[in-house]
This record gives C-alpha cells, sequence and structure tokens, in this order.
C-alpha cells in the first residue's frame, strides 16, 4: 500500500488572512478556556476523582457550557460552530 500525501500552500488576501486569524484565535481561546476549566476542576477535586465518587470533565460536559460561553462572549458567535467543537474534541 503507498500512501501519498500532498503539500499546497496558500497565498491568503487580506480580508481571508482576517477571517483566518478571527478562526484561529477563538477555537484558540476557547481551547484555552476549556483546558484551564478542566485542571481547576481535577485540582479542586482531585480526592473525590482518584476515589472515582466524581468523574472528570469531558467533551460532553464542556459542549454544553460551549452554549453559554456564547453568550457570554458574543465575538465567539463570528467563528463557524464546527471549528469550536472541534477545538474541544482536539482537548
Amino acid at each position: 500500500m503507498i500512501n501519498k500525501a500532498y503539500k499546497f500552500r496558500i497565498y491568503p488576501n487580506k480580508t481571508q488572512r482576517e477571517f483566518l486569524d478571527s478562526q484561529f484565535g477563538t477555537c484558540r481561546f476557547v481551547y484555552n478556556y476549556f483546558l484551564n476549566q478542566r485542571q481547576t476542576h481535577y485540582l479542586t477535586h482531585k480526592d473525590k476523582i482518584k476515589a472515582k465518587k466524581l468523574k472528570s470533565l469531558n467533551y460532553y460536559d464542556n459542549a454544553g457550557e460551549l452554549t453559554k460561553l456564547k453568550k457570554q462572549f458574543t465575538w465567539l458567535k463570528d467563528s463557524n460552530s464546527q471549528t469550536l467543537q472541534q477545538s474541544l474534541r482536539n482537548l
């Protein structure tokens, strides 16, 4: 079986670059926001999590909060919902 790979270089214009920068920025914000949330949740409930009395936060817990976060930060609505959800999955 032969695997092939293709490399493409894009040259976006100014408006496309601004759009991509905003997409990357919102994804980075969502990723870091929920990473911090998961870390603080783990540190505050470490004993209960290790004793299996409480579970760690996962994608489904954070996905529900993403809609609340979009209401709090209205500029998150400018991004595609799929890209924000994918950054949560990558976390």
